[in-house]
């Protein structure tokens, strides 16, 4: 129990950012949380946040472990739920969001089937690329895919996703196949707008210079072309036209480079995956039509051959 309680009591710390507040979130004071922090890391020998007088910050080792003691509560409080549900049905209403592009392809389809297993249950689906406040807005669940912010959600990692550079055999063809991310430069690249979301530009992983061998780091790079567009599905669209280069997710050209539509190219320099994540409000009793849906999404995006459909 008292290990229980620790992990509880980190995971609680880490996501409102202080001891204060996970404390008020307790009703008990900010001492015995500290005390338990203490005494969770020194059973485990590392350490896991950094506390100063302003702000808390998570560790290397802290991230990873945060991680993994979210999935862990997840499945605790999914396992008791399916103890004491009794082989209650779900029913009521599910609101689920998602990223529009992202959202039409892999989460919009899975709706239905999801009914169809649980006829009782309703569901809204929003699909919209801004950043949607899902405890404020009342959702009980959001698919978002990269690089997550700080956040006070709860997060379960539903698949990897990869970031690729792409472009039609027909391009290529035509211009050269780049050999590295530097010749980019040289070619039409198509890119988001500066009004997207997509900040930081496209990443790859180069050598680190002049560091050991085989050492890495990813950089980002931001290429220019004659295109660009706010609408990442119009970018696909160009790109199978061979009108340039690309850097599109796994889970929008994955298909089509199976298919021979389009190929990867610079795969050596190609950045480690981010996540694919199911976020959600910190509840101490999941409802059953939520941990339902998370649970339905896991297990479709986990079967082998669903992202090659």
């Amino acid at each position: 129990m008292d290990k229980l309680k620790q992990l509880e009591t980190f995971v609680s710390v880490a996501s409102r950012g202080s001891l204060t507040a996970a404390a008020r979130a307790e009703s008990v004071a900010p001492a015995i949380i500290g005390r338990r922090l203490d005494a969770l890391e020194a059973r485990l020998g590392v350490k896991l946040l950094v506390r100063t007088t302003r702000r808390i910050s998570l560790t290397h080792e802290g991230s990873a472990f945060l991680e993994d003691c979210q999935r862990l509560l997840t499945d605790l409080a999914n396992a008791e739920a399916s103890v004491s549900a009794g082989g209650v049905k779900a029913s009521g209403h599910l609101r689920i969001t998602a990223p529009a592009g992202f959202g039409r392809r892999h989460v919009a389809p899975l709706v239905p089937r999801f009914r169809e297993l649980h006829p009782e249950v309703t569901v809204s689906l929003n699909l919209s690329d801004r950043v949607v406040d899902v405890a404020g807005e009342g959702y009980d669940c959001a698919v978002r895919v990269g690089d997550l912010p700080d956040s006070s959600l709860v997060s379960l990692r539903l698949a990897d996703n990869r970031r690729l550079c792409v472009a039609a055999p027909a391009y290529l063809q035509r211009r050269g196949t780049p050999a590295l991310p530097a010749e980019l430069a040289r070619h039409d690249c198509l890119t988001l707008s500066s009004d997207a979301s997509q900040t930081r530009g496209w990443a790859f992983s180069l050598p680190v210079e002049g560091g050991e061998a085989g050492q890495r780091e990813v950089h980002y790079l931001r290429p220019s072309g004659p295109m660009d567009c706010s609408d990442g599905q119009v970018l696909h669209e160009w790109c199978l036209a061979g009108l340039g280069l690309a850097w599109r997710s796994t889970w929008e050209v994955e298909a089509d480079i199976r298919a021979g539509r389009l190929v990867s190219v610079l795969d050596a320099f190609a950045a480690p995956p981010n996540g694919i994540y199911a976020l959600f409000p910190q509840r101490k009793h999941l409802a059953l039509r939520v941990r339902l849906w998370i649970d339905f999404l896991k297990h479709e995006y986990g079967r082998s051959d669903y992202w090659r459909g």
